[in-house]
């Protein structure tokens, strides 16, 4: 029998939400230190949605309280929340090729 799978933090948004609800069906991750790294991946997507939408409203340069073009800081947000993404998506190691059955790769 299979067990409940968790259901996704409250905190996260959309975006975060389908990623964690897509994740633990089709790997079903129920550890808690899976789940911690999911959660860490989920809010950087979060994180990477709001930081692009800012972008998009705003530019990726704006004035400064001179007048001058500098880089939107919404820019750096979004490029350190694709590697937070990244990086607990890689940590999580998953199995993404499709040649071996769902789940994270056993030990040697």
């Amino acid at each position: 029998m299979r067990r409940a799978l968790p259901k996704p933090p409250a905190h996260l948004q959309k975006p975060g939400a389908d990623l964690w609800k897509i994740i633990v069906a089709d790997y079903e991750i129920v550890d808690s230190g899976g789940l911690a790294l999911l959660t860490t991946a989920c809010e950087c997507l979060d994180r990477m949605r709001q930081a692009q939408a800012a972008i998009k409203k705003h530019g990726a340069l704006i004035k400064d309280r001179y007048g001058c073009l500098k880089s939107n800081p919404a820019c750096v947000l979004e490029r350190d929340s694709r590697n937070g993404y990244l990086q607990s998506l890689k940590a999580l190691q998953l199995d993404v090729a499709g040649d071996k059955l769902p789940g994270r790769p056993q030990g040697s």
